[in-house]
């Protein structure tokens, strides 16, 4: 390991410090607001343990509202909600 090898996967970018445009005021502010690791939905079992060993069972909704996590409801299933994490927010103004 060498002296200023960063952690993480060797194939997959640095998510220590994300890019900051010096023109904008905010930016700082901004950074600090962005979800951990740019996860800005997620998912976790009602239950407890792990979602892959149990797919049939229902799941809580969790969005990044720039401060923490907040429930955003329930699904049925893994695989429901897998395909929420995944949705964009155009296509959620799309279906409402």
């Amino acid at each position: 390991m060498g002296k200023h090898r960063r952690p993480g996967p060797p194939n997959q970018p640095s998510r220590v410090v994300p890019r900051v445009d010096a023109s904008d005021p905010l930016a700082a502010y901004e950074k600090r607001r962005r979800a951990p690791m740019d996860v800005w939905r997620r998912h976790r079992p009602l239950h407890g343990g792990a979602s892959h060993l149990r797919p049939d069972e229902p799941q809580a909704l969790e969005e990044w509202d720039g401060f923490a996590y907040v429930p955003a409801g329930t699904a049925d299933d893994l695989a429901a909600a897998r395909a929420w994490v995944n949705q964009t927010a155009g296509s959620e103004a799309a279906t409402e």
